[in-house]
């Protein structure tokens, strides 16, 4: 244990700290600097100088062309693209043309559940950057009730919930109340 250099080991220091670049605004060095929503390059001169950078940039790729789909704002064909908030369909001639296809225009309606806590809006299936779906309230952000499974109009017998989730579990697709004090559950085809 003695041979193991621990100057290795130290995660005090940012892996580019010791790459330098020059601050455009006032010609002193780029430093990494820290804050609560991660690393960033700012200004060695700050205060007097607010220059500021991310360390990673999120750029755009194109990954196929659908040449047989125009844009219909400017008749470019239109690209699959990966951004940063995942993947999306938006006009290959950006950024004259700052088209993007609606997901929403895509999707068939679905049967909307009246969200259980605000009772405005309406319970919308959605998908975050990584592909997983999940339920939410689209008054958001004034009611940011959401589930993890689709909610079916069904009031849960045992506390009066006004919505229930549909899972499928090992002895068959079942009615689960989303109430964590409640938990109950009940085979899908039963109607009260």
């Amino acid at each position: 244990m003695s041979k193991i250099d621990h100057s290795l080991f130290n995660a005090n220091q940012h892996a580019l700290e010791k790459e330098y670049e020059v601050c455009p605004q006032c010609g002193c060095e780029l430093v990494v600097r820290h804050s609560k929503n991660g690393p960033f390059l700012g200004c060695a001169a700050y205060p007097k100088c607010d220059f500021i950078r991310p360390l990673h940039q999120h750029d755009t790729a194109v990954l196929k062309v659908l040449d047989d789909n125009p844009c219909p704002e400017c008749d470019s064909p239109l690209a699959v693209k990966n951004g940063r908030f995942g993947m999306f369909i938006g006009c290959t001639n950006f950024p004259q043309c700052h088209y993007i296809a609606d997901q929403k225009q895509q999707q068939p309606e679905q049967n909307l559940v009246t969200c259980p806590k605000c009772h405005d809006g309406r319970l919308t299936k959605r998908s975050n950057k990584y592909g997983k779906t999940f339920y939410s309230c689209d008054a958001y952000p004034k009611c940011k009730y959401s589930l993890n499974y689709e909610p079916v109009a069904h009031a849960c017998p045992q506390c009066d919930w006004p919505v229930m989730v549909k899972r499928n579990l090992a002895g068959g697709p079942v009615l689960q109340c989303p109430q964590k004090s409640c938990g109950h559950k009940q085979a899908e085809n039963v109607e009260s």
